[in-house]
């Protein structure tokens, strides 16, 4: 390694070890005896679904990049060979823990629990006549079996589509060499079929052994010598070609069909597979060995997530949550006269994500309601959004912006412009080159005293009622007319190309964000150099933008405390003295999936706490449109701050800390107490249980810096009976903002 090298792994720690390291502490949750047994199972298959994405995304660029030829280093030092390299060998240490946990711990406790997954010799007779009807009835229609000769070619097996290779002697021809057999295993059946069992227990057997266990049947005329389960994964990156005689629809459709036959990046197959067959496959797949990865145990396990959702265990479970609604002051007449009074803040999924959903059906139900804006990267398919947005294109001007190269939903997302199209509404695809990620809404309405005035939603998630429920995010409805002019500037941006000299107090990417973020962390620097009050607390999904992190180093050795809660990908290092002593990084991996990004700066003393879609990644700074927006009510930034902030600094249940040298280590508790969850805490706020002033002082910093938190006030909004559409910021009446 030369100077060079060693100096920035000094300084960054790589992308995909970090990645890997996260999907590492997700596995740590499966392998987590004090979680419920079958969301253990939800968070093994979880890392099996993650590795999935890795394999077909971050090391088919990596070999991409080799192809083309490319030999520059990253951040980390490291060129694409000696990345895919170390990737290579860190999947394969990962892949044995995975089963590890599978086959040591999982399998048996689940076995106890009375839920069993059989090898199918360990069937009883009852269960075996069962399974023989089931395969008759549901499996064998689906089959086709295929014999490879020169009559037969290589099946195109889609990616990730399960198969069986079949090792095959014809009895007529026994001089002639064993020919490979491959079938595929039908996606429109369950990986896992329930038999019955007389013991009381839930008993399944996976569907490929039922499968592997009728061979005979398909092929007759063949002596099966033997049979494996083997699954491949292709590049899935998209690499769109911009021709002026083809719509970007047009191409990412094209595209999607591309990526089903995309070049293969991993072999996966199950271990003990007889190496003529496992040959056999490298060479039509065209893969090295070091692409082929041997699994101990069922190949695919993101498929054991069947046992999570239809094995009724609730006792296996957590236990059911009802988040809280949203609370309306009884003087407004509608969820417009209640945000003309005051902003209002949620916390998903603590907050229901209904008063979001509901805003949206209001202004499309409501007359004086003139025109809509929303974009949409992803939602689910039963949207009442949707619906909402169609049923007002018959009455008002409706605008939306879809990202139609939201990664693995790029196909729904063609079928919603399309629909949207067809209903009247204006639909537009943002900026060639950049994807839109922002979460924006935006209505025009004019209100009972003749003003016109526009309403927003801004958001840390996407418009999806479904994964809202278990994503963690922040949603400010507001009628702040600088943020709401500032937002019509970036639709104007999004829809026409037209770019403005000013978005404050939004920062917008590419625009503004990159350079104003970065001037906020040096800002925070120069407080700390005069003695002012200096403090920075990060939360967000991944950061790895250079320029930030080096921002982050300076503002670190001129005395800025700095706490950053990164869930996923981090490549600063922290800790290091004379570099970054003065910053922590902590990642909370737990029940709910943490995706909200909320930046908070003491700036001197006049706090400025911005939330919004962006991580400080390269690609949301400079690939995407991304909006993050100011919180400016007081008592709001009181609630993110010294609510839901603190809570996450004092976690010592679900957070691991970074260290300088990559590993990350369970936050410490003091003195023996029982552990903080920050989850289980707005949980019990959520439902009345709790109060602010029971969360502990931040861990890991030997005094609480920067954050004063109020006690003996119970949240926003607790205490009083839902209704329909309400709100949970103020319940008092404040004067009307001007229009």
């Amino acid at each position: 390694m030369t100077a060079q090298q060693s100096k920035r792994e000094q300084l960054f720690f790589s992308r995909d070890e970090s990645w890997l390291r996260f999907n590492g502490r997700v596995l740590q949750e499966a392998e987590d005896p004090t979680n419920p047994l079958l969301e253990r199972v939800k968070f093994l298959a979880i890392t099996a679904s993650n590795l999935d994405e890795f394999v077909e995304i971050r090391v088919a660029g990596v070999m991409q990049r080799i192809e083309d030829g490319y030999n520059e280093v990253g951040p980390d030092g490291l060129t694409p060979e000696q990345t895919f390299d170390r990737d290579t060998s860190e999947l394969r240490n990962f892949v044995e823990s995975q089963y590890r946990c599978w086959n040591q711990s999982l399998r048996p406790a689940l076995h106890a629990a009375g839920i069993r997954v059989l090898d199918y010799e360990n069937m009883t007779g009852e269960q075996l006549e069962h399974a023989s009807d089931f395969y008759q009835r549901e499996v064998d229609p689906l089959l086709t079996p295929i014999t490879i000769d020169p009559a037969h070619p290589f099946p195109r097996v889609l990616n990730k589509a399960l198969c069986l290779a079949l090792l095959l002697r014809s009895k007529r021809k026994r001089s002639a060499g064993p020919v490979l057999g491959v079938v595929t295993v039908p996606r429109a059946l369950p990986r896992l079929v329930p038999v019955p069992s007389s013991s009381g227990t839930m008993d399944y057997i996976f569907l490929h052994e039922l499968i592997e266990a009728n061979a005979a049947r398909m092929y007759r005329g063949y002596e099966v010598i033997s049979a494996a389960a083997f699954r491949v994964t292709r590049n899935s990156n998209l690499y769109l070609q911009e021709e002026e005689t083809r719509s970007l629809l047009e191409s990412v459709r094209t595209e999607l069909h591309n990526r089903r036959k995309g070049d293969a990046v991993r072999l996966e197959v199950e271990e003990g597979a007889d190496p003529d067959i496992i040959d056999r496959l490298r060479v039509n797949f065209e893969v090295d060995e070091s692409q082929v990865v041997r699994t101990d145990g069922p190949v695919n396990l993101s498929r054991v997530m069947t046992l999570y959702t239809d094995t009724p265990r609730p006792d296996l479970k957590y236990p059911p949550f009802v988040p809280r609604e949203l609370r309306m002051n009884r003087r407004s007449a509608n969820i417009f006269d209640e945000i003309r009074h005051h902003d209002i803040l949620l916390h998903h999924p603590y907050d229901s994500y209904d008063g979001v959903v509901s805003f949206i059906e209001a202004a499309a139900e409501d007359p004086a309601v003139l025109s809509m804006k929303q974009t949409l990267y992803r939602t689910s398919a039963d949207s009442p959004m949707f619906t909402a947005l169609i049923e007002a294109a018959q009455s008002k001007e409706v605008t939306v912006v879809v990202e139609l190269m939201a990664r693995f939903d790029e196909a729904s997302n063609i079928r919603w412009a399309r629909n949207l199209e067809d209903a009247g509404v204006q639909v537009f695809h943002g900026i060639v080159g950049l994807k839109t990620h922002c979460k924006l809404a935006l209505m025009v309405r004019r209100d009972e005293d003749g003003v016109t005035r526009r309403y927003a939603h801004l958001g840390t998630g996407n418009y999806n009622p479904n994964t809202a429920r278990f994503y963690t995010d922040i949603s400010l409805l507001t009628c702040d007319p600088a943020i709401t002019a500032s937002m019509q500037a970036v639709f104007n941006y999004l829809t026409a190309h037209s770019e403005s000299d000013d978005y404050s107090p939004l920062l917008v990417a590419p625009l503004t964000l990159a350079e104003q973020s970065i001037q906020m962390i040096r800002r925070e620097a120069e407080h700390a150099r005069r003695g002012q009050p200096a403090r920075i607390i990060a939360k967000m999904n991944s950061l790895l933008e250079k320029s930030i992190v080096e921002a982050l180093y300076e503002a670190s050795q001129a005395g800025v405390e700095i706490d950053l809660i990164v869930r996923g990908i981090c490549s600063l290092r922290p800790g290091v003295k004379g570099l970054s002593e003065h910053i922590r990084v902590r990642s909370v991996v737990g029940r709910f999936l943490e995706h909200s990004r909320i930046f908070y700066f003491a700036n001197g003393g006049e706090e400025t706490i911005y939330c919004g879609s962006a991580d400080w990644m390269p690609r949301n700074l400079f690939e995407r449109c991304e909006v993050l927006f100011p919180v400016r009510d007081v008592q709001l930034r009181t609630r993110l701050k010294d609510e839901i902030l603190a809570a996450y600094l004092a976690d010592t249940a679900k957070t691991r800390m970074l260290e300088s040298d990559g590993d990350y280590r369970r936050a410490r508790g003091g003195g023996g107490k029982v552990p903080f969850s920050a989850q289980d805490f707005f949980m019990q706020l959520a439902e009345g249980r709790a109060t602010i002033d029971q969360i502990p002082p931040p861990v890991e910093m030997g005094q609480a810096i920067g954050l004063t938190k109020s006690t003996g006030r119970k949240s926003r909004a607790v205490g009083k009976k839902p209704v329909r559409v309400i709100a949970n910021a103020k319940l008092d009446t404040a004067p009307l903002p001007t229009a």
